[in-house]
Parts: structure tokens; sequence; C-alpha cells
């Protein structure tokens, strides 16, 4: 289990926090059922439009390395999305093996084209795949929309259908300023905690993967 920015090569937005801080309770409640409006919809309710631009190819190579990915690898996205980071996955490893669940039916029915007939709508919460089925598990900016208990029975799935590598990244903050900017800016995170108390939570559940923090 390590703390490693495999993010890193993303590129870094300014986001409008004290706009999104206005966001009123019933944007929240439409964001949260993670529909068209979250995707494509307003701002205020979600990403404004989720498009692919490329921007998840660099990602993918670096998992590639430093998880040493091959066409006999398989992957999964837990909280895939429309799949972009799958479809440059098998972009960057021809003949890799992948698979994306979402919770999001508006959200698996968008997928690209090149990805639909490898992603489905299913729970983090009990996974649709058997015991050690993939060489790495992925679930970016997804679990920490479950609350904690819920949360932690994603960590089990997700070590439960891994035979080998995880990679998760969840909100957190190491100060008060931190946590302030994530109040202002997430609309549908269940659970947020400090850094060191995601690394006791990892550690209370069995979690042995590798994982990051996001902070807006």
């Amino acid at each position: 289990m390590a703390e490693i920015n495999l993010l890193e090569s993303l590129p870094k937005i300014q986001r409008n926090l004290d706009k999104r801080s206005l966001s009123s309770r019933e944007d929240k409640l439409i964001a949260k059922q993670f529909g068209r409006e979250f995707f494509d919809g307003p701002r205020e309710q979600g990403y404004g439009g989720y498009r692919y631009d490329g921007r998840w190819r660099s990602v993918a190579r670096r998992l590639k390395e430093h998880y040493g990915l091959s066409e006999q690898s398989r992957v999964l996205d837990v909280g895939c999305a429309k799949g972009f980071l799958l479809h440059d996955l098998k972009e960057e490893v021809p003949g890799i093996s992948v698979a994306g669940i979402d919770v999001s039916a508006y959200a698996i029915g968008e997928a690209m084209d090149s990805i639909r007939p490898f992603v489905q709508v299913a729970d983090a919460r009990a996974l649709p795949f058997p015991d050690r089925s993939f060489d790495l598990v992925l679930s970016i900016n997804t679990i920490h929309n479950l609350e904690l208990q819920d949360l932690f029975k994603s960590l089990l799935e997700i070590e439960r259908v891994s035979r080998a590598h995880k990679f998760i990244v969840v909100d957190a903050y190491q100060t008060e300023e931190e946590r302030e900017r994530i109040l202002k800016w997430n609309l549908t995170a269940e659970t947020h905690m400090y850094c060191k108390d995601w690394e006791k939570a990892f550690l209370e559940v069995g979690y042995q993967g590798d994982y990051f923090w996001f902070t807006p």
C-alpha cells in the first residue's frame, strides 16, 4: 500500500470554488442522481459537459509503466463514467482486456463506442465479477460518494476482484483550508476525511492497494 500520484499529468484546472459553493441543495440532490444533469447539464449540478479530450492518455501511459500492464493484463475501472480512461488504456496497450462499471445508467448509455461492449451499470458495493479477476482495479473520485460503511464494502470488493494491483483516488485534505475547498466544491461526496484518517480506514478494512487524494 502506497500513496502515489499517478494523475500528475492531468491538466491543472482553475476551479471557481466560490461560484460552486452557490449550488443549491436542490442542485446537489440532482447531482447525486448521476444522470444527464450531472454529466452534461449546468456546471452548478456537475461537470457542465463531460466530453472526451484525450487528457487521460498520459494517465493510461503512467499506469502502464507503473503497473507493467501488457496485452495479457485485465483492468477494471470502478466508476468508469463514459469510459474515457478505459478507451485510452486500450489505445496505449493494444490487446489489453478492460471492464468498467458505473452506477449511472446515463453514463453507460453515453459510453464511447470503443468501450460500450465492456461496461455496465453496477454497484461498487457488489462488483459483478469473480474473485481475483483483474490485474489492476482502478477507482478514481468515485467511492467517496458512498457513506463510510458502504465505502468499506466497496474497498472489500475491490480487494476481492483484484489478483494484484489497486489504485484509488478519494476526496481528502491535510489542512483546514483544504477541507473548506472540498466543502465548497464537491456536490456528491458522502465521505471525505483528513488524509491520516483515510489511511487509518484503509488499514481497518484491510485495503492493500495504492491511493492518492483529490483536493480542488
